[in-house]
């Protein structure tokens, strides 16, 4: 919800835009007063297009020019007939020229690697951090599309201190991130500039449908470990969710688990509690289920340490939390 808060602020929607993409969302506006509550990808993709529709802007007011519903369209119509990756990049720079006046898009290449990075022009007021966020996120979801696998970053810099809801970025970024850089840039292997494009027009209307999943969501296929791991749990749960079970079915030793996992700043303990937090909301909201059959769902040996853990993630109890977000069908 912290994240859905950055986004109303930067947005400057009114009150009754908010209140409007949160009901089309199906998320109960009293979880706003709760950082810690936790919302769905889909409510919160559901929760974007609705604001777009209200503030008839794809990148919701972030920027001194509207982007009209159909920049996007129009976007990926202009780049998928490049013959590969870095012609369809430079043809971005040069459409995004036309559509707004807040920044440029820099393609540079230098020992391997290719920047993409936001570059303000002078005198323009600095982005929020979540438009610079939702931008690079866009360049990257609509490239990763263009060529048929998302791309494997090697980085992502944003030019803005760390928000209290930094950690998520493992879930949105297939690469690490860093914060207080000095542009908002991503890195990738130059070599994928040379990728051909493998999408028609026909592809296209899917693509805008799905929007914005489609750039925000989708999986990875060059995935990290801590993603991997997390996929190993979701159908483990509650057995079988222990450490050394999922380095056996990740062909890896324990030590390895544990190292790599340390590498990418995270823990195995981290990702399962992250993985049952997630699950317990969506049950929470989505279902009738009963408190104690849900916590016995996803490993917990007892209601009591259920509820120890859930207000430890969120600071509510489950039963709070269910009163207060509840939009599950009688």
């Amino acid at each position: 919800m912290a994240y859905v808060q950055a986004l109303f602020e930067a947005s400057g929607a009114s009150r009754a835009d908010a209140q409007e993409a949160l009901i089309a969302a199906g998320v109960s506006a009293a979880l706003l007063e709760y950082p810690l509550a936790r919302v769905t990808e889909e409510q919160f993709a559901a929760l974007y297009r609705a604001l777009v529709r209200r503030l008839d802007d794809e990148m919701l007011r972030f920027y001194s020019r509207p982007l009209r519903p159909g920049a996007l369209k129009f976007t990926c119509l202009s780049l998928m007939d490049a013959r590969n990756l870095g012609v369809a990049l430079h043809r971005w720079t040069l459409f995004l020229r036309m559509l707004q006046d807040d920044f440029r898009l820099d393609v540079e290449t230098s020992e391997g690697l290719c920047r993409v990075a936001l570059r303000p022009h002078a005198g323009r007021p600095p982005a929020a951090p979540i438009a610079d966020d939702l931008m690079l996120k866009l360049v990257h979801g609509v490239c990763s599309w263009l060529v048929g696998c998302k791309l494997p970053l090697e980085r992502v810099d944003f030019a803005f201190d760390a928000p209290s809801f930094a950690e998520e970025y493992v879930h949105l970024y297939p690469g690490p991130v860093r914060f207080g850089q000095s542009l908002s840039a991503l890195y990738l292997d130059a070599a994928w500039l040379r990728e051909p494009l493998r999408r028609t027009a026909q592809d296209l209307p899917d693509f805008l449908h799905r929007a914005p999943e489609g750039w925000m969501f989708a999986e990875f296929r060059h995935q990290r470990l801590a993603h991997r791991v997390r996929g190993y749990l979701s159908t483990h749960l509650p057995h079988g969710a222990t450490a050394q079970a999922a380095a056996r079915a990740l062909h890896l030793s324990l030590r390895t688990l544990h190292r790599r996992l340390a590498d990418e700043g995270t823990s195995f303990q981290r990702i399962k509690d992250e993985l049952r937090r997630d699950l317990a909301v969506q049950k929470l909201t989505r279902t009738r289920e009963p408190i104690a059959a849900i916590g016995a769902e996803l490993g917990f040996d007892s209601a009591a340490s259920f509820h120890r853990a859930f207000r430890l993630w969120t600071g509510q109890t489950p039963g709070a939390y269910r009163g207060r977000g509840d939009s599950a069908p009688d």
